[in-house]
C-alpha cells in the first residue's frame, strides 16, 4: 500500500509555488469557459466542502458555495454563532471533528493563528477564506483577472493605496512568487509591519499619487475593515487624500487597470469616476473568485489532472 500524500493547505499566498499557481490559473480558464458555455462539469460528486465563518461575507460564501455545487459536490455553511466553536470548543478539536466528516474546509476567521491551528489538526485540505493577516483567494482572483485582461503580471508594477491590511500582505507574498513590483502608499500609523514581510519587491511612498506613477494595476480597499469600526473617525482623518481618483489613475500607465476587492465606498477610498470607469475591472474581479476557487478546490482534492503531482487524498 503506497503511503498517503501529505495534506496540502492554502493558508497564505506563499503556500503555493509559481508552478502550482500557473497550473491553477490555467485550470481556472478551462473551468470558467465550461461555466460560460453551460457545460456540466462534476469532478467532485459526493465530495463535501464545509465553510466555517467567524466573519460576515457576501462574495466568499457565494463563490465557495456556488462553486462547490457547480463541481458536483455539496457545501455546508457553519457560522460560529450556530456551532460549538461559538461556545468555546477548542479550534484543535473542531479541526479533528469536522475533517472526519467532509473532504475540504474553508475557514474565514480573525487571527491567522486560528486557521493555522485548525489546519494542523485537520485530516483534509483547509483554505483560508480570509484572516486579519492574509486574503490569498482574493489576490489569486485579482492576478487571474489581470492575466485575463493584460497577460503575464511578471515584471509589472502593482500599486496599493490604503492601509497595511490582509490584502496588502497577500499582495507582498504574490510579488515574490510572480516576480512583479509593488508600490505601497499607506498613511502614517497604518504602515507595513515588516515582521510579516519577507520580500524586498516593494517601494513605500509617502505620496499616494507618486505611488501610482507608471503602475500597470492600481488597487485599493475600504479604509475601515471588519473589526476596526470603532476606529472609523480616526481612519477617515488619517486617510485624507488617499482616495483613488481620476488624477491618480492619470499617472498610471495608459492601459492600467483598477481593482477593488469590494464592498466599495464611492467618494471615500475610490471615486465613482474610477470604479465605474473604463479602467475598472472590479466586476470581473469579483466573478473570478468563483472560477479560481473552483480550480483551487479541484487541485487540492484531485491534484494535477495533467499527470503532474500534488493535491491531497482526502
Amino acid at each position: 500500500m503506497s503511503p498517503k500524500k501529505p495534506i496540502k493547505h492554502f493558508l497564505q499566498f506563499a503556500d503555493f509555488t509559481l508552478a502550482e499557481f500557473e497550473y491553477v490559473i490555467e485550470r481556472a480558464k478551462i473551468i470558467k469557459r465550461k461555466f460560460k458555455n453551460y457545460e456540466v462539469y462534476h469532478p467532485l460528486i459526493d465530495r463535501t466542502l464545509v465553510m466555517v465563518f467567524e466573519k460576515n461575507s457576501t462574495r466568499t460564501r457565494l463563490s465557495f458555495e456556488a462553486g462547490m455545487h457547480q463541481l458536483g459536490g455539496a457545501a455546508i455553511y457553519l457560522n460560529t454563532r450556530d456551532s460549538q466553536l461559538g461556545r468555546g470548543e477548542p479550534v484543535e478539536d473542531a479541526g479533528q471533528v469536522m475533517s472526519r466528516m467532509c473532504d475540504i474546509i474553508m475557514v474565514r476567521t480573525f487571527g491567522q493563528d486560528i486557521i493555522e491551528r485548525f489546519a494542523a489538526h485537520s485530516r483534509v485540505p483547509v483554505i483560508n477564506g480570509l484572516t486579519n493577516e492574509h486574503h490569498p483567494c482574493q489576490v489569486l482572483a485579482d492576478i487571474f483577472t489581470y492575466v485575463e485582461h493584460r497577460g503575464s503580471i511578471a515584471g509589472k508594477i502593482v500599486t496599493w493605496v490604503g492601509d497595511a491590511n490582509n490584502m496588502l500582505y497577500s499582495w507582498l507574498q504574490a510579488a515574490d512568487v510572480f516576480g512583479f513590483h509593488l508600490n505601497v502608499a499607506t498613511p502614517k500609523g497604518y504602515d507595513i509591519d515588516h515582521s510579516l514581510v519577507s520580500t524586498s519587491r516593494f517601494t513605500v511612498f509617502d505620496n499616494p499619487s507618486d505611488a501610482c506613477q507608471g503602475a500597470h494595476l492600481v488597487n485599493t480597499d475600504v479604509w475601515t475593515s471588519m473589526g476596526y469600526e470603532k476606529e472609523n473617525a480616526a481612519r477617515l482623518a488619517a486617510f485624507d487624500g488617499y482616495i483613488v481618483d481620476g488624477a491618480k489613475m492619470a499617472r498610471a500607465a495608459p492601459d492600467a487597470l483598477f481593482m477593488h476587492c469590494l464592498p466599495a465606498h464611492r467618494g471615500e477610498e475610490v471615486a465613482a469616476e474610477v470604479i465605474d470607469g473604463p479602467q475598472s475591472v472590479v466586476w470581473d474581479e469579483a466573478e473570478n473568485r468563483l472560477h479560481v476557487q473552483k480550480a483551487l478546490i479541484e487541485y487540492l482534492l484531485l491534484g494535477r489532472l495533467d499527470g503532474g503531482t500534488s493535491g491531497s487524498a482526502a
